[in-house]
């Protein structure tokens, strides 16, 4: 496995004012050498110039947030990584590579949730180049490698987690943002670990029922959340009778038996409970009658 190392360089500055000179003085020679005919001369002077000149290929600036892998005939060297103006051997190959900030957001996936539904789900990742060596040389294309990956470990995760909690305490893709997307992330950082890439963050960007089970599965939601209103108002009513008959007990307006605390209690949940206004209705006999 390859992995980063520094590369030997040298002041891009001080090289370029060396190659500059030499060249200068290879052609100043050249000029003064030829009316005096001498060859040899002449032949070194030329050779110092292109020399000189060749040797300017070395030249290559970083800019901030880049990297630069020296590759000299298929044998990684090392990487520049502080931006700067450097010079290193001409022969060397200097592959750029970007340390940025990225992010892109997946297709829309068609999957199958932890209860079998089919969902559509999709994601945004925000990555980086944290190893150059393992990016360039660990896998053909490193961005396409994450694009892949990152759909493959979105299905991965879809696939473990349910479109809705039906049981308490259980976590879902609907309810459980912040633990999705966390394992969203763990998940493709595992996979992308050895192309040299962080993954910064990784969040859930669309999240819906398939077409084919979305009328249904909406019925459902609204059943679920109708027995739920339900169930919270007949527990509220439960206590306000049950209140309603310690206060009559305690102040000794009415004293009730059994029998009349039943229908009291049966009366006060139809008014309670009703969805609409209730009409009441005088009763001039008696219970017992």
């Amino acid at each position: 496995m390859y992995r980063e190392k520094p590369a030997s360089t040298s002041n891009g500055l001080t090289a370029l004012l060396f190659l500059l000179t030499v060249a200068v003085l290879a052609f100043l020679s050249i000029i003064r050498a030829a009316p005096r005919n001498e060859p040899f001369v002449i032949v070194a002077s030329v050779l110092v110039l292109i020399i000189a000149i060749f040797c300017l290929g070395g030249l290559f600036i970083v800019n901030p947030n880049d990297a630069k892998a020296l590759v000299l005939f298929g044998s990684y060297k090392g990487t520049v990584k502080r931006d700067g103006f450097y010079w290193a051997n001409p022969f060397l190959v200097k592959r750029r590579v970007s340390l940025r900030v990225r992010n892109f957001e997946t297709a829309k996936l068609k999957v199958n949730d932890n209860h079998a539904n089919p969902i559509e789900i999709g994601a945004i990742v925000v990555w980086r180049v944290v190893e150059t060596a393992e990016a360039l040389f660990e896998v053909d294309n490193y961005e396409k490698y994450v694009n892949v990956q990152t759909e493959s470990a979105l299905r991965a995760t879809a696939s473990q987690f349910a479109y809705d909690a039906h049981q308490a305490g259980e976590e879902s893709l609907s309810t459980h943002a912040a633990e999705v997307s966390k394992h969203l992330q763990n998940t493709i950082q595992e996979r992308l670990s050895k192309a040299g890439v962080e993954v910064v963050e990784a969040r859930i960007s669309h999240l819906a029922y398939a077409p084919e089970i979305a009328a249904a599965m909406l019925q459902r939601q609204q059943a679920s959340a109708i027995i739920a209103a339900r169930f919270k108002i007949v527990e509220g009513e439960v206590g306000m009778v049950e209140n309603a008959l310690d206060l009559l007990s305690k102040k000794g307006i009415v004293n009730l038996d059994e029998e009349r605390k039943a229908t009291m209690v049966s009366n006060l949940l139809v008014v309670l409970c009703s969805e609409r206004s209730t009409q009441p209705v005088v009763n001039a006999g008696s219970l017992y009658t």
